[in-house]
């Protein structure tokens, strides 16, 4: 009947299987030592590190840079030792700035290329077209035919402070959309890769390799603090320095206004002096007598320059630009650059005993290229 129990009939003729006896405690597989008494961990949490939701953002707009570069061959042609023109093949990283195809880069990642390609994060790629390049700071803009493409937001890096997190994205070694992960170690490392920069690099520990040149550094929200430009390799460790995004839009803005960018220049050549090196000039010159302090000594100024119609001269110790105090050659270099071509500067300067300013306007530097 439905909704009954029904039972079974017993089944028999089958002889029952005997009871195994049960085994003494001593003769079982003994216990395992504990190793932790740790509660047990709660269940894993949903949801991105902001180091993920960083690289969410940035990432998709993160490119990879691949260039041809096509040279004479002295041994070819006529020699029958090969082609006469050889192609060089290079790599490198950018970001995309503007959904209608601009791109920011390192200038020797596309210095002297013939042909260049941007290929995306989605494997669309592009012919990109360099707009310019400036070698002095390292900054080019390249330029691709395309709309609605992603873009990387760009942060303010005179707000970048050492302990902060910084995230690199880019191309090295040819490893497509790498991620590494460090701190900013230091800020305004004018002299990272020698004296006379004009580029306040951000140093972090952050891996960097090749071909992660002309990539981003970004923050912990997302947004571009750098441009990944140099390494320097030490035992057991590398530094890497990154030219900061509001120097990189600076000079992106002039190169997409007129193909180049502008520096400017005031005509003379620097000393970092130290007391030891003042005690030397006082003991065997005398035409300069300096205070034995750190600073920085006008050595020569060149002829009809800026510094000199401003009345800068030889052994003039210099200690503020625009009402900033300056410590060694590469921040005079720095402040200099942040004055606009033609624009008046004021330079503090220690003339012997006497203290003076003098205003100047600083021409434009010609291009050597």
């Amino acid at each position: 009947m439905s909704g009954c129990a029904v039972s079974l009939p017993e089944l028999s003729g089958l002889p029952r299987l005997p009871q195994l006896p049960q085994l003494p405690q001593s003769d079982r597989t003994p216990a395992l030592p504990k190793v932790s008494d740790a509660p047990p961990a709660g269940p894993l949490q949903t949801g991105n590190s902001f180091i993920v939701n960083a690289v969410e953002k940035v990432g998709p707009a993160v490119v990879r840079i691949d260039t041809v570069k096509r040279v004479i061959n002295p041994l070819g042609g006529l020699f029958g030792r090969g082609p006469a023109i050889q192609q060089q093949q290079g790599q490198g990283s950018g970001f995309i700035t503007r959904s209608d195809g601009v791109i920011i880069t390192n200038a020797h990642v596309v210095e002297g290329a013939n042909e260049v390609s941007i290929t995306l994060p989605d494997s669309r790629s592009f012919t990109g077209k360099v707009l310019g390049s400036d070698p002095l700071t390292d900054i080019a803009v390249v330029k691709v035919v395309a709309e609605g493409l992603p873009v990387a937001p760009l942060g303010d890096s005179a707000r970048v402070r050492p302990g902060e997190w910084a995230i690199a994205i880019g191309n090295p070694l040819g490893l497509d959309n790498t991620v590494t992960a460090g701190i900013i170690s230091a800020i305004q490392r004018t002299n990272a890769i020698g004296e006379g920069q004009r580029v306040p690099y951000i140093q972090t520990d952050a891996a960097v390799n090749p071909g992660n040149s002309g990539g981003p550094l970004i923050n912990d929200r997302g947004q571009v603090i750098g441009v990944n430009t140099a390494i320097r390799q030490a035992p057991g460790a590398g530094l890497s320095f990154a030219i900061p995004v509001n120097l990189a839009r600076q000079i992106a803005a002039q190169i997409l206004e007129k193909g180049r960018a502008s520096h400017p220049y005031i005509g003379v050549r620097l000393q970092a002096l130290t007391p030891q090196l003042a005690r030397e000039i006082n003991a065997t010159s005398s035409e300069c007598q300096l205070p034995e302090v750190q600073g920085v000594v006008v050595v020569e100024v060149l002829p009809r320059s800026p510094a000199e119609q401003a009345g800068l001269k030889p052994c003039d110790l210099i200690e503020q630009v625009d009402n900033k105090a300056v410590r060694n050659p590469s921040e005079v270099q720095v402040a200099v650059d942040q004055v606009r071509v033609g624009s008046e500067m004021t330079v503090k300067v220690r003339r012997g005993t006497q203290s003076t300013t003098l205003n100047m306007r600083p021409a434009e530097l010609k291009s050597s290229r």
